[in-house]
């Protein structure tokens, strides 16, 4: 998870200094306001033009000021709670750790309560199902890497279970952990449906949740064009009745991790980017296509086919060659466990 941490005090910014030291397990940046200069951090001198910019480059945003200061910077930007980056507002004695927006999908709730753990502070959470401790389907799916098809049927959903009523459950996948008000029995008027069936509709009102379980393998000559590095890897994808929603992750040689159409692609789509150097790629056991070229330019002779084993998938789909573009696919394995958590 890549994190930015804003502060605006001198405060402020020793307490970033301490969250983004014990805040392991991510990509943590720190700003800090020019006034009180951080040698550690960089400095802005506008937050509102550094909020426009790392509203799309960071997956989460904690500001360390008033609440009020936070959601005026936010809120020119705020489009949908699907694409949303988690927003969190912390007071600068990290006693409140307040999450502003995307406190489900995009993991505010969950990331409040880990900051608040550091801080010794109070996590303010508001959202229903969660001060009420009932099944969120969002917080579900994004914990276990399920796509949501279509949000307005998780809002039914929800409201269904603040309501009392039993969900049903219907699964392709052995599920752990489900909490008394869903049931894997049929009949249910409200339901779930993990499958990769997008078109299963067991219940009168169907949340359909796909698996994210595709990987996918690419590599490309250097300034490939987007348009056509999109079009290539989703046509592939539909020639094996791959849904893109089932992609998790792109996965490629490190020479490739600024590459423009790679990186276009996976915001487009909502794909997180793993990169593995050439020893990494060539360290991989496996029977894979050999290329001379390849392996002149990139240290490696395989960069789609390694990729993907070296992600922990299942190699499904050999290298398939376009215009200087390779791809190949994998399938990783996921366990349903109602009780996981994000972060």
């Amino acid at each position: 998870m890549r994190i930015a941490i804003i502060s605006v005090t001198g405060r402020g910014s020793e307490l970033s200094a301490d969250i983004a030291e014990r805040l392991t397990g991510h990509n943590v940046i720190r700003y800090a306001f020019e006034k009180y200069p951080d040698e550690t951090a960089v400095k802005f001198s506008s937050l509102s033009e550094l909020t426009e910019k790392l509203f799309y480059e960071y997956d989460a945003l904690v500001f360390i000021c008033a609440c009020g200061v936070a959601v005026r910077a936010v809120s020119p930007f705020v489009n949908s709670k699907i694409s949303d980056p988690a927003v969190i507002a912390a007071d600068e004695n990290g006693r409140f750790i307040i999450p502003v927006l995307s406190g489900h999908l995009g993991g505010a709730n969950a990331l409040a309560e880990k900051i608040a753990l550091i801080t010794g502070g109070i996590p303010v959470i508001t959202t229903a199902t969660d001060i009420g401790k009932k099944f969120s389907p969002d917080s579900f799916a994004k914990a276990n890497r399920l796509y949501i098809t279509d949000m307005n049927t998780a809002k039914l959903i929800a409201a269904a279970v603040l309501k009392g009523e039993e969900i049903g459950v219907y699964s392709d996948f052995p599920c752990e952990n489900m909490p008394e008000q869903l049931s894997e029995e049929q009949g249910q008027d409200f339901g779930i449906c993990i499958s990769a069936d997008e078109k299963l509709n067991p219940f009168k009102t169907t949340l359909n949740l796909i698996p994210k379980d595709i990987i996918i393998g690419a590599g490309c000559r250097k300034n490939v064009n987007p348009e056509y590095f999109e079009k290539f890897m989703l046509e592939r994808l539909n020639e094996n009745g791959i849904s893109v929603n089932r992609v998790c992750s792109l996965v490629t040689a490190d020479l490739k991790k600024d590459e423009p159409a790679l990186i276009k692609f996976c915001r487009k789509y909502g794909i997180s980017m793993e990169i593995f150097t050439p020893q990494q790629l060539m360290d991989i056991k496996g029977d894979f296509s050999h290329s001379e070229f390849v392996m002149k330019i990139t240290g490696t002779d395989n960069v789609c086919e390694r990729s993907v084993s070296a992600a922990g998938g299942r190699l499904i789909i050999k290298k398939q060659s376009g215009e200087g573009v390779t791809f190949a696919a994998g399938l990783r394995e996921i366990s349903i466990d109602f009780e996981r958590r994000l972060l």
